[in-house]
């Protein structure tokens, strides 16, 4: 009589045993989209890991890479915040985004330190600033290439919320613009840039570094920085082709500046740069030609920013039948 074999159970997979702190850092290095859509479908284990360890997502980094719908990519955002458990310390966007995400990143996000804007097209200046409100704790900002006029009254909200601030970079990016090193760069009126400069002056006198990429500031903007920044050891002006023409101002910066980057300096290292394949006549976005104190709230919040939203975004929260991003166990068992 033939004897009944069991059925051998399949080994389980080596990582499927590792420590679960183990497994929380290696999913840490993987990154939020590459965790969102594809380590969860991997095995149980990892799905837990990833909704049970909120140190995976203190810092998220996301770039559109024109393979994603830019919605997804909105939602897999919020996902990460959420799974942040408000323990999200620095988060890094490039080339996406809505109103909406970052107010919603703003309000569960008050230990944020580093906050990186790149070429997102959909969120205007005025919602920027009233997201960094939220912000008490933030050190380091970086707005680059956005589709908007960074205010004058916004940088000075800023500066308000945010004592702790020690490095700022900022470069408009408007399709009214000047090729640098092949670097498109927003032609900004000239007085404008002088405002934001007092503006930096007398209201962030704690500031270590700063970066004015294609600013149109003069000698007179740039005397007001160091004299308002006593601390400032690292200043980036390439492309600021109106400074210098006074030798005391050239003196003060060489002198007083450990890293000290010149107008005409290579932009070797620069990695904000954007494409320019919108030659629309963007010049409404300036407040009647001004940029400061035209009809705006108390955040910098201009009349005529809530038309924009960028590249047919729109502000919503939507759940396309594409998005993988599993929030039950069951969802996971029947992938």
């Amino acid at each position: 009589m033939a004897s009944s074999s069991c059925p051998v159970e399949p080994t389980p997979p080596p990582w499927e045993s590792l420590p679960p702190e183990i497994t929380a850092a290696i999913l840490h290095k993987l990154g939020a989209v590459e965790i969102l859509m594809t380590a969860v479908r991997v095995c149980p284990t990892w799905w837990r890991v990833s909704k049970e360890y909120p140190s995976i997502w203190r810092c998220i980094n996301m770039q559109d890479s024109n393979v994603l719908r830019p919605v997804l990519l909105v939602k897999m955002c919020r996902r990460a915040v959420d799974l942040s458990q408000g323990q999200l310390t620095e988060i890094n966007i490039n080339g996406f985004g809505t109103h909406d995400m970052i107010l919603y990143i703003s309000q569960r996000s008050s230990q944020l330190k580093r906050l990186q804007l790149v070429n997102c097209r959909g969120i205007s200046f005025a919602y920027v600033v009233e997201a960094i409100t939220n912000f008490p704790l933030l050190e380091e900002l970086h707005l680059q290439q956005l589709d908007c006029m960074i205010r004058v009254n916004g940088i000075e909200t800023i500066a308000i919320s945010c004592p702790l601030l020690k490095l700022l970079s900022l470069c408009d990016r408007k399709k009214k613009s000047m090729n640098f090193n092949n670097l498109v760069l927003y032609d900004a009126p000239g007085f404008v840039c002088e405002k934001r400069a007092e503006a930096i002056a007398e209201n962030m006198p704690g500031l270590c570094q700063l970066q004015l990429i294609g600013s149109k500031l003069t000698d007179v903007g740039l005397k007001a920085i160091l004299c308002g920044c006593p601390n400032l050891v690292s200043l980036d002006l390439r492309g600021c082709f109106n400074v210098f023409t006074c030798a005391d101002v050239e003196h003060m910066c060489l002198e007083r500046i450990k890293d000290l980057k010149l107008p005409h300096d290579s932009m070797d290292g620069y990695d904000f740069g954007a494409d320019d394949s919108d030659d629309s006549d963007d010049s409404d976005d300036y407040g009647y030609g001004y940029g400061y104190d035209c009809d705006f709230d108390s955040h910098g919040r201009h009349d005529d920013d809530e038309h924009y939203f960028g590249r047919d975004y729109d502000d919503g929260y939507h759940d396309p039948d594409d998005v993988v991003i599993y929030d039950n166990e069951y969802a996971y068992e029947n992938y």
